[in-house]
């Protein structure tokens, strides 16, 4: 059993409706980056959600390659045991994280939706899809599926995800989640894809778009 986990911090942009929060998006950062990265999308995002909360927690353990930046697991470790563990101790935290956090606003827990970008596209699908009490989904940028080879024996929960990535990624390959959309389906995960053409590692504005419309398909509350 994992013990001793710290717990996140971060930036916080609180329901634009000004009422009490009706759901959470949980937005994890990428490798070497904060939480001040993310939470510049809820502004736009709260256009079409204003009843929810957006969480921007800074990864746990600071990163050597980006002063000032932090990561959730060491991304250049080669693949094998250690990476293994040091995802999970990630996924540890997270939940922890994300269990409270619902607690403390009586939030239950299909109201909480993941948003990741790159590493914490990796985290995002990691957790959501583990979690003994499904979220309302999961939303992937530039990313990739950790462990496809697990998935069958420790998914617990088959929610809905939309992956977007950019065709000229240098980083993280567009075919990595052609791979990611190939083993959720085949573990029976409902999937949608979005290529963005002349998209390096990033996120642009119709990538932003499609990804509102799918947050806003599964938290309909907001609409009402």
């Amino acid at each position: 059993m994992i013990t001793d986990l710290p717990y996140l911090s971060g930036p916080i942009f609180e329901p634009a409706s000004n009422q009490k929060a009706q759901s959470m998006v949980l937005l994890l950062h990428g490798y070497g980056a904060n939480g001040d990265d993310l939470i510049g999308l809820a502004p736009p995002l709260s256009q079409v959600l204003p009843n929810t909360v957006f969480i921007s927690p800074n990864a746990p353990f600071p990163c050597s390659d980006n002063p000032g930046g932090f990561q959730w697991f060491d991304v250049w470790q080669s693949e094998g045991q250690n990476r293994v563990e040091a995802v999970r101790f990630a996924e540890a935290i997270v939940n922890k994280f994300v269990d409270r956090e619902l607690e403390n606003r009586g939030l239950d827990h299909s109201k909480l939706f993941f948003v990741g970008f790159s590493q914490g596209t990796m985290l995002s699908l990691q957790v959501g899809l583990r979690r003994e009490r499904p979220c309302a989904g999961i939303l992937g940028y530039s990313g990739r599926l950790e462990m496809p080879e697990l998935l069958s024996e420790e998914i617990r929960s088959r929610v809905p995800v939309m992956l977007i990535h950019g065709e000229e990624d240098p980083l993280l390959p567009i075919e990595m989640m052609e791979s990611a959309e190939k083993v959720l389906k085949q573990n029976g995960v409902e999937v949608t894809s979005m290529r963005r053409p002349g998209l390096g590692h990033g996120i642009d504005p119709e990538g932003l778009k499609g990804g509102a419309a799918f947050l806003t398909k599964y938290l309909e509350v907001q609409s009402a």
